[in-house]
């Protein structure tokens, strides 16, 4: 990929990010929640609709966690939209650093929490910026 197109990726997977978080603060206000439902729904299988967001302790994480993937978000698409092009090196350790992270304590305390699909879910999100760094020219 070229320098061009890696950015252009690196920074729609961070839209994608910022708007997965978003939609997480989101159901924080219970008439937003059904997204998010569904997939805490199906982080803890069978889907069954037995997961709720009724109480006041998942709805606060739900808002903080959401606030923090839009920040990361935000933080990768200026990585790429305003580091990339400059210092490629940097701005892919950077990433590298970051992604993987986050998906390995995410993974790992998923799995702790009982919800082990979940790992299985953060696998797209992972390759949305894993293959524009793997495939960059700046190897």
């Amino acid at each position: 990929m070229t320098i061009a197109s890696t950015i252009a990726a690196l920074k729609a997977a961070s839209a994608i990010v910022i708007g997965f978080g978003l939609s997480t603060a989101l159901a924080a206000w219970p008439p937003l929640n059904l997204p998010s439902l569904w997939l805490i729904d199906l982080m803890f299988l069978p889907f069954d609709g037995l997961q709720t967001l009724s109480a006041p302790e998942p709805r606060i994480l739900s808002a903080i966690l959401g606030g923090v993937l839009v920040g990361w978000g935000v933080m990768q698409w200026l990585i790429a939209a305003q580091l990339y092009a400059r210092e490629p090196v940097l701005a892919r350790q950077i990433m590298w650093a970051s992604l993987w992270s986050w998906f390995a304590v995410d993974c790992t305390a998923s799995a702790i929490a009982g919800a082990p699909f979940n790992a299985v879910m953060n696998v797209p999100f992972l390759l949305l910026f894993i293959i524009p760094l793997w495939r960059s020219e700046t190897k």
